[in-house]
């Protein structure tokens, strides 16, 4: 019998309904999913004045201001307390359209005063980022000054917890009008700095890290006008971009490594250590400056009282330095992408040398900065080093602090986190203070590619699937990812699920292709600018194609769960050979695109691959399969690439 094409349609149409509906019954006590939640219209917040465009682009009228320092700092080393002392004299431009009556900086070393709001949230039991008890704690301001078309006058700053006000008493126009502001300062320098910066005895003395060391301009944005959320150890940091030009006065005998370049080593550095410093510049491989029998030596340090040391480093966020009577130092150089060249250097104490630990840092330095400028944004500055210290694992432009007793693996993981963090957040700018997955985590996923990479995978474990220990994870997962680092009871999600998102895009939903130039795109448009997390979405939406707003709502800003399911088989009139409808059950609240690995009982196997849009009308999901004969297993997610909370009913077996 002919049937007509409407008749042919409404009989499949019925056929589906009637599979449907009978698969729903059965689970419908189960299904938490809601089809209208997921795919439902999502319109990204907006920025008045064209700042930001809907392709996920800084605007036509974007801005941001700008923030230039000149800094002049000693390290005043003494047994009872080591202590550093500034003027930090700031340019700062005014950008935006708005007239501003006052200004905003940070205040970071506050954190470490007793009565701080951070010393007052650590948890009962501590963490790797609270406020270790420092009595000396917190920055002394002595002094503020404000200079605004020719005319110069004493403040008093309103100082509250990590955050100064400096009221002016004529309002800073806008649309590039300038402004200088002066703060004299000083502060003791605390021996564990919240893990990311403080000092740390050595046998041949003393590494002092030293980061959050000056009075830093808070930012003001399109977004939120003044940034001023209170630095409380976690969150980390949210800066502008401008020049730096800095001096670091210290003891003679000590070596000062910093961000940016040395400007004059002809003053601090022997002839010997220039002439090696020049010879590391044109090596690939690490070449000593300090050797481990020159530590200590009088002739390595030929000087008496104190030294100065010159730095500069242009358009950065944020510059951090270290100094050690007990630094071996060595260095290589970094073949970039264009054909330009920079250094990687090491600077470390004696307790950390050799080749299964800092002896191999400089490699592990060089071999990531190669890989992230080759892959993603050739590196803009002209030097890197890696530090061993206090810090677990932290980073500043040009220079990143690592702990001591790290070896092999463990220091090739921290040394290509931190200076992956150069890309993000300090080339693209994001705003670590609110939203820390925007680079703790993107810089987690390039992580991954560049252990793979290096030195033919020699850290790589190709067995290694985090899908399956993240899905625990999110079981316990209390807030998502867009709650701000302060509120978040389980911080390390920033890390590993914001990466595993980002590869279930790149490998399930769009393939590396597509992913990736999008992505590039995002790094692109975003370098040195400030990014929110809707240009993100945005942008990825925009350069892939794709709407991909039904991953990034229940990802970042929910604690769904996933987990898909296989209900069973039906033969097309119970014939084997004319097909198999197999369905399949979305049971929790998130979906994703289904990879189904089928195996016939004649020994045909493969994985099909279905859209993520066969979810969008509900919670079950039947297909019709070409099957010949019997289908004797079925398996989701056979790669492990999902975080599928049961994964027992990820098998379906036909015996």
């Amino acid at each position: 019998m002919r049937y007509s094409k409407l008749n042919y349609l409404l009989s499949a149409l019925g056929l589906v309904l009637v599979t449907a509906g009978a698969s729903a019954q059965t689970q419908t006590d189960s299904i938490k999913y809601d089809h209208q939640e997921v795919f439902g219209p999502i319109t990204w917040p907006t920025t008045p004045g064209d700042t930001r465009s809907p392709s996920g682009q800084p605007g036509q009228h974007y801005w941001q201001n700008r923030a230039d320092y000149l800094i002049k700092a000693s390290l005043n080393e003494n047994s009872a307390d080591t202590s550093i002392t500034g003027e930090a004299t700031i340019s700062y431009t005014n950008n935006s359209p708005d007239n501003l009556d006052h200004l905003w900086l940070q205040l970071d070393q506050n954190l470490f005063k007793p009565d701080s709001r951070g010393a007052a949230t650590v948890p009962i039991g501590g963490d790797r980022f609270d406020v270790k008890g420092f009595s000396k704690g917190g920055y002394h301001i002595e002094s503020v000054s404000v200079t605004y078309k020719g005319q110069t006058y004493k403040v008093d700053p309103v100082i509250t917890d990590a955050r100064m006000q400096v009221r002016l008493t004529t309002p800073m126009g806008p649309k590039g009008e300038k402004i200088q502001v002066k703060v004299n300062y000083s502060f003791s320098i605390p021996f564990y700095g919240a893990d990311r910066m403080g000092r740390k005895k050595f046998k041949q003395g003393y590494v002092y890290e030293l980061a959050q060391w000056y009075p830093r301009m808070c930012v003001y944005d399109d977004v939120e006008g003044w940034n001023t959320l209170p630095y409380m150890g976690l969150g980390e940091f949210y800066c502008d971009y401008g020049d730096f030009d800095y001096y670091i006065t210290a003891p003679a005998n000590m070596t000062v490594v910093g961000s940016g370049d040395l400007q004059n080593g002809d003053k601090v550095l022997s002839a010997k250590q220039q002439s090696r410093l020049a010879e590391a510049r044109n090596s690939d491989k690490t070449t000593m400056i300090i050797t481990p029998e020159e530590v200590g030596q009088e002739a390595t340090h030929p000087f008496k009282g104190t030294l100065t040391w010159h730095f500069k480093m242009q358009n950065t966020r944020d510059v951090a330095w270290a100094a050690s009577t007990a630094f071996i130092w060595d260095g290589a150089k970094v073949n970039l992408p264009s054909g330009r060249k920079t250094i990687a250097m090491s600077a470390y104490p004696a307790e950390s040398a050799g080749n299964d630990s800092w002896g191999r840092s400089t490699e592990y330095l060089k071999n990531s900065m190669e890989i992230y400028s080759k892959e993603y944004f050739e590196y803009p500055w002209n030097s890197a080093v890696s530090v061993s210290g206090v810090a677990l694992g932290m980073e500043y432009p040009g220079i990143i602090f690592c702990l001591n007793n790290l070896k092999n693996g463990n220091l090739w993981g921290d040394i290509t986190h931190e200076i992956g963090h150069n890309w993000f957040p300090m080339i693209v700018g994001s705003n670590e203070r609110k939203y820390m997955w925007q680079d703790e985590g993107f810089n987690t996923f390039i992580n991954q590619y560049a252990t793979k990479m290096f030195n033919n995978g020699e850290y790589y474990n190709a067995k290694n699937r985090p899908a399956v220990g993240i899905a625990v994870m999110m079981k316990r997962e209390k807030d998502p990812l867009m709650v701000a680092p302060e509120a978040q009871n389980e911080y390390g999600q920033y890390y590993v699920k914001t990466s595993l998102g980002l590869d279930m895009l790149r490998n399930v939903v769009l393939g590396p292709d597509r992913f990736d130039y999008a992505f590039h795109e995002y790094i692109k448009h975003w370098a040195f600018k400030h990014p929110l997390p809707y240009d993100f979405f945005r942008a990825m939406n925009d350069a892939s194609g794709e709407d991909l707003n039904w991953f990034f709502q229940p990802w970042f800003f929910t604690t769904w769960k996933l987990d898909q399911a296989i209900q069973g088989v039906k033969y097309v009139k119970d014939d084997v050979t004319k097909g198999a409808q197999i369905t399949l059950v979305n049971k929790e609240k998130m979906a994703m695109p289904v990879d189904l690995k089928i195996t016939q009982a004649n020994g045909k196997t493969e994985t099909i691959h279905l859209p993520v849009n066969i979810w969008q009308r509900g919670g079950v999901w039947t297909f019709i399969y070409p099957s010949t004969s019997a289908i004797q297993s079925m398996e989701l997610d056979p790669d492990n690439q999902l975080p599928d909370a049961d994964r027992k009913n990820n098998v379906w077996n036909g015996k």
